[in-house]
């Protein structure tokens, strides 16, 4: 059963996380995934270890159910919300992508060579995936917060730290699109 076949519009999806942030500041509340994993972390004894960890995690029970809600509303926009056509990509891209392995770029949102579970369970794969986890929380950790955190909360609060992490993150973002990835790849 599909019940929508284009993703959601600029003005449709804008407005609904410029609601969702507005309740969230107005009850208290920081919008950003990396705290939550701290609250995982916490409630599973990282206390012990790290006296980062050592908070009262009953006071982030709500993030909890942001967490849950990551996970329902993944689940419900990609079985009902997702375009079944592939992406519509500049020829010169797809050949680009070929060239680094991708056989059928714009197919699909999640590219076979990636998100296949016989890829990431691979030698190769599962480096992958464990260096890109450790980069991530650690420049989260690092940054002071996630992307999410950062360029939703801390640029509509006009947070000057949060400007520098997004420039970071583009700069970041860039320099593995331009000179990683054909490396890996």
């Amino acid at each position: 059963m599909e019940f929508i076949s284009q993703p959601w519009t600029w003005y449709v999806a804008g407005p609904l996380i410029a609601i969702i942030l507005l309740l969230m500041n107005y009850f208290g509340k920081g919008f950003g995934v990396s705290t939550n994993l701290e609250t995982f972390c916490t409630i599973g004894g990282a206390g012990k270890v790290s006296d980062y960890f050592k908070k009262d995690w009953k006071n982030e029970v709500w993030s909890l159910l942001f967490v849950v809600g990551i996970i329902i509303g993944g689940y419900l926009s990609s079985t009902y919300l997702m375009p079944s056509e592939g992406i519509a990509l500049n020829p010169e891209t797809i050949s680009e992508l070929a060239e680094l392995g991708f056989a059928n770029a714009g197919e699909s949102y999640l590219p076979s060579e990636i998100f296949a579970t016989e890829n990431m369970l691979s030698l190769k794969g599962f480096v992958i995936l464990m260096s890109a986890g450790l980069l991530i929380g650690f420049g989260a950790r690092y940054a002071g917060g996630c992307t999410s955190g950062h360029a939703i909360t801390g640029l509509s609060s006009l947070q000057m730290p949060s400007l520098f992490a997004v420039i970071g993150f583009f700069i970041g973002g860039l320099l593995m699109t331009w000179f990683l990835i054909p490396l890996i790849f």
